[in-house]
């Protein structure tokens, strides 16, 4: 792979010469070369840049400079189909760059990356060149920064330990964060010593038990992309409820399932209204949470727990969550709309959550009004048992109307 870099500071890019990256420039893997866009200029001043036209604030890189600088790099070091060639602007106005974004990158022959300051460059330019090449303008983050070079070297550095060769050990490349094939983040890592300032590393990964360090990888790698990025569950948990449920959602189209996102809010607090108003008339109880809660209490538990919805079209049709207090892995908020009961969406979503259950936990738990008796039933069926102990609410007062249910960890 060819990479050609032109800035107007290319002394910011000597990192792109250390480490892996130097090296596999030194071995002829990765063709570097770094350009000062200054050397395309031809007044005293050198001068890259001018107002913009409108008016406005800051000043915007010419076309001059840049037009001369990429005919230069595509005439006297053509490649065999220029179209083979990709322009990458960093740009905050540009597309999210992700992880397929570099695997497929890594697959070029000839990236020129155009490193923009001030403003940005003319956007004549862009075009001009979309007539000849294949320009991207990619986005590292919803930031800014003061110029590409930054996000040029993260592309870069993302794209070429990609390319067959780069890495010592491939395979490390597929146990990643984001990895296409995984779609989760990285478990936590450990090495010696054993304990460090009273802090162990965990059992199972000294137990020399294969199989159960596997396990323990892949629940923490589920559990840690839960809590900070639950967008990236969609792709690697979703599933069809209809594969999974008897005949369910079968006539209304593809279902989906997977963890809530901040985003789902406005529909969550729709339709738990709209499945808690039964319990409250069932159970003479109208100030029921899940009847009073603002939008932001909404959000705010999505935030606080493992919260799972199911999706059919565009409707947001069930959901559950769940979360570690202790030893209990407690559930709760298990809803599915009105028009789709008695069809083992609750049974299923009630399996689902028990099925997250990490490995701390000992035991299940759940409640529901004293007057539920369909509710009850379903528990009890899952092998839910009556506890003596009293549900006690937020405000640390007991409540008699509702009845808490537990179960050992493992009893179906």
């Amino acid at each position: 792979m060819r990479i050609d870099v032109i800035s107007i500071f290319p002394g910011y890019l000597a990192p792109l010469e250390l480490s892996l990256l130097g090296r596999a420039a030194d071995s002829g893997l990765i063709a570097l070369r770094i350009h000062d866009l200054r050397a395309w200029t031809h007044d005293r001043h050198r001068t890259v840049d001018d107002t913009p036209y409108g008016g406005g604030a800051g000043m915007v890189m010419k076309a001059e400079p840049w037009g001369k600088a990429l005919d230069d790099l595509l005439t006297l070091d053509p490649a065999p189909d220029d179209r083979a060639t990709r322009l990458i602007v960093p740009s905050p106005a540009g597309r999210p760059f992700t992880q397929a974004d570099a695997e497929r990158l890594s697959r070029e022959s000839r990236l020129i990356f155009a490193c923009g300051r001030y403003e940005g460059i003319d956007q004549r330019v862009l075009d001009h060149f979309a007539e000849r090449v294949t320009v991207e303008e990619i986005s590292v983050g919803d930031f800014v920064l003061s110029g590409g070079e930054a996000a040029a070297l993260v592309i870069v550095e993302a794209i070429a330990r990609l390319i067959p060769g780069f890495m010592g050990n491939a395979e490390s490349l597929a146990e990643e964060s984001h990895h296409p094939g995984c779609g989760l983040l990285e478990s936590p890592v450990y090495t010696r010593p054993a304990t460090w300032r009273d802090l162990e590393v965990p059992a199972v990964l000294l137990s020399g038990n294969h199989a159960k360090v596997a396990d323990w990888r892949r629940d923490q790698a589920r559990r840690r992309t839960a809590e900070r990025r639950p967008d990236l569950l969609h792709p690697s948990q979703a599933v069809r409820v209809e594969d999974l449920v008897d005949g369910t959602l079968r006539d209304e189209g593809a279902a989906v399932v997977r963890m809530a996102t901040a985003g789902d809010a406005a529909e969550l607090l729709t339709l738990q209204r709209a499945c808690w108003v039964q319990e409250a008339q069932l159970n003479d109880a109208l100030s029921l949470p899940a009847l009073v809660e603002s939008l932001d209490d909404v959000r705010a538990g999505i935030g606080a727990w493992l919260t799972w919805v199911v999706r059919t079209d565009s409707r947001l049709v069930g959901s559950v969550r769940a979360g570690l207090r202790g030893q209990t892995w407690h559930v709760g908020r298990l809803m599915v709309a009105p028009d789709l009961h008695g069809r083992g969406i609750g049974r299923w979503l009630l399996g689902l959550a028990e099925s997250a259950a990490p490995d701390e936990a000992t035991r299940l738990e759940v409640f529901t009004g004293a007057a539920s008796a369909s509710n009850l039933r379903m528990y009890k069926r899952a092998g839910y048992r009556p506890m003596r102990e009293p549900f006690v609410d937020a405000e640390g007062r007991e409540d008699p109307g509702v009845v808490r249910l537990a179960k050992p960890r493992g009893l179906g």
